[in-house]
Order: structure tokens, then C-alpha cells, then sequence
């Protein structure tokens, strides 16, 4: 595309000036010929780049992707009632939902707890693999895609939290009672480790691929 060839030649990043922003505070500090230093204002280490970025939103991302499998196929909830217990995974309470004609909450339910976090999963990988094979196509596109991956994090808890105030408020003694099950851990061990993967993956990466031009 020689259009986008043409943009590479003509912006200046701050790393080719010597300028670096601080992880923590995002004070701008002039790094010169070092290749990192001490925030004068928070104090923390100061890198032109995430320190081993690549390899750590790896990690994480795995490891999400093995727990997003027990978060969809263990108990999310188990109720109790008369004396009898039943227990039910996220898409069983799908299924419940859409066969007693309650389609909204239905689909809210799937985006939020099945399609959210499989796709930012996706996009995380893609981006990773992406900067690893040196891609330097649709820089803008991909930047977009890792800020929508950000966003997406934000509604990926909404089955933890229903569940987690359904058992509060719902505990009848021996009459009636829900607990959280064992999947409840494991999705929110999956969100949290696609957040630290998120936050591990550095951006500005995807606009380094210029340089290799």
C-alpha cells in the first residue's frame, strides 16, 4: 500500500527523539542515549517499550484461554431447594432462558460470558501474532482492535456478579439457597488474566514494524 508506505516516512515517534512516558504516571521523560530511568515524579522504571511484552501477554493469554474451558463447562451456580440441589453452567442458564421465552437476557448473557471474552481472547492473539511475524499492515485498524479488546473487558463480569448477589440475597435457610460454583472461579480467573494480558501487550509495537520497512 504505498499510501500507508508514504505516512510511515512522515510521522516521528518519541522514541526516535530520545523521549520515553512513564508506565505509571505518564510523565514524559527524555531518555537520550540510556534505555531506561527512574521517573523523577512516581519513581518507577521508565522503558521505551514494555519490558518483555511479548512473552508475559503471552502467558496470560494462555492461561485464560485453559481457564475459559471450566468457566463454560463446570457449575456457575448451584441451587438448593427443599432439601434437593441442582446445579447449572452458563449455557445451560442460556438454554433455560431462551426455552421459557426470555431471549434478551439470553443474548445478554452469551455476549457477556461466552462471545465477549472468547473474541478479545482472539483479538489478543491476533495482535500478538501479528507484531511477532513483523506485519506492518493497517497499523490504525489494529490500534482500534487492541483499544475495543480493552473495552470489551468491562462487560466480561456480569454472570459473576448476578450470581454473586443472587446468592445474597436468596438464602432461605434450608427451604432455599444458591451458591456460586465452581466455574464462578475460574471466570473470573479468565477475566482477570485477559486484563493482565491486555495490560502486559504493548501497541506501540504494531507502529515499531515501520522501522522494517
Amino acid at each position: 500500500m504505498p499510501a500507508e508506505k508514504n505516512m510511515n516516512k512522515n510521522f516521528i515517534r518519541a522514541k526516535d527523539v530520545g523521549l520515553a512516558g512513564c508506565h505509571t504516571c505518564d510523565q514524559v521523560v527524555q531518555l537520550a542515549q540510556q534505555t531506561s530511568a527512574i521517573c523523577p515524579r512516581c519513581h518507577s522504571n521508565i522503558h521505551y517499550r514494555k519490558h518483555d511484552s511479548i512473552n508475559r501477554a503471552w502467558a496470560f493469554l494462555i492461561s485464560a484461554f485453559i481457564m475459559y474451558i471450566p468457566a463454560n463447562t463446570e457449575a456457575i451456580m448451584i441451587t438448593g431447594a427443599l432439601g434437593k440441589q441442582s446445579s447449572d453452567t452458563i449455557m445451560s442458564g442460556i438454554l433455560y432462558f431462551l426455552a421459557h421465552g426470555d431471549w434478551p437476557l439470553a443474548l445478554v448473557i452469551f455476549s457477556a460470558s461466552v462471545l465477549l471474552p472468547l473474541l478479545k481472547m482472539i483479538v489478543l492473539a491476533y495482535l500478538l501474532i501479528m507484531v511477532q511475524q513483523g506485519n506492518s499492515l493497517r497499523k490504525k485498524e489494529k490500534t482500534r482492535l487492541y483499544l475495543i479488546a480493552e473495552v470489551m473487558g468491562r462487560w466480561s463480569m456480569v454472570d459473576v456478579f448476578v450470581v454473586a448477589i443472587l446468592a445474597a440475597l436468596i438464602q432461605l435457610g434450608e427451604l432455599s439457597s444458591i451458591e456460586p460454583g465452581p466455574a464462578g472461579l475460574a471466570f473470573a480467573a479468565m477475566v482477570v488474566l485477559t486484563m493482565f494480558s491486555a495490560m502486559a501487550f504493548e501497541p506501540k509495537l504494531i507502529w515499531d514494524q515501520a522501522d522494517k520497512e
